[in-house]
């Protein structure tokens, strides 16, 4: 039996097999990667590398093996996502797997937003599997914001359209370590963990602790779902994806990504990442 990280070159991915290999050997891990290249230094490391990609369900035979824990980590695709995730599903129930990890998105069926509703389909095609499962529903990053700290210093300004909306943000590494947490131990078989920050916080507050960490005055704009729509296509983002990102705004005013149930800290022991400390860490 291995433990089977699908995606795992990805910025979620490795910090999942880092997460692995301080918790279990190297070989008893394994990748499910696209292109073994990416992989080398996981190889270098003991850990098998399987080619597997999303795009061809037939390659997917030789993934995975009877009893494995497998974790799928959701593709970047959006759009794609559905079939790509059933294929991954179809050759995991083939192969007789132990435990299908899904990381799906915080709420569940009770998400309201268009970004959810491949996260939704997966999940429905995943119970209709039959396989053992246990759904990671993540919240927002920290880093979906931190990673465009350089625009917000060069504007003064968080632009956004989700009006006075909290946001239970946590670490990337923080899910990452429940993922390896569920993939490693025992009682998570058919369960369900709604994954999200201790504490929720408005994009005001972010921008008062971005002006009170880098001593420069940032403001918080909000702007009509419509003229964000145009600032995000105006930077070049292709414009079915900015529609996305500006309903996941509307989703966060209607309190969607606010919850802190306390799931993630539960399952990995300590409090969760606070988002000032992702700032600094971002900054520094």
């Amino acid at each position: 039996m291995s433990i089977v990280v699908t995606g795992a070159t990805g910025a979620l991915g490795r910090l999942v097999l880092n997460e692995l290999l301080e918790r279990v050997p190297a070989d008893r891990v394994a990748v499910a990667v696209r292109n073994k290249e990416k992989a080398a230094d996981l190889a270098a490391r003991g850990v098998e590398v399987r080619i597997a990609d999303y795009d061809d369900p037939a390659g997917l035979a030789g993934a995975f093996r009877a009893g494995d824990r497998v974790l799928l980590i959701s593709g970047s695709e959006v759009g794609r996502r559905v079939p790509q995730h059933t294929a991954v599903i179809e050759a995991a129930r083939a192969a007789g797997v132990a435990q299908l990890a899904y990381t799906g998105v915080l709420g569940g069926p009770e998400a309201d937003f268009d970004l959810a509703a491949e996260h939704k389909a997966t999940e429905q095609a995943i119970l209709d599997s039959g396989l053992p499962y246990t759904f990671l529903r993540n919240g927002w990053y920290h880093e979906n914001y931190t990673g465009h700290l350089g625009t917000v210093l060069e504007h003064g300004a968080v632009v956004a359209s989700a009006g006075e909306g909290r946001i239970a943000s946590a670490a990337r590494a923080d899910y990452a370590a429940a993922a390896a947490v569920v993939l490693t131990g025992e009682g998570h078989l058919n369960q369900v963990y709604e994954l999200s920050g201790d504490t929720a916080w408005s994009l005001a507050e972010y921008a008062a602790e971005v002006s009170e960490r880098s001593g420069r005055e940032i403001s918080y704009t909000e702007v009509p779902a419509e003229a964000h729509l145009s600032i995000l296509t105006g930077a070049g983002v292709p414009e079915g994806f900015a529609a996305i990102l500006v309903d996941v705004d509307a989703a966060i005013a209607r309190g969607r990504l606010a919850g802190t149930g306390g799931d993630l800290s539960r399952l990995i022991g300590r409090p969760t990442t606070p988002v000032s400390e992702a700032i600094a860490t971002a900054l520094a």
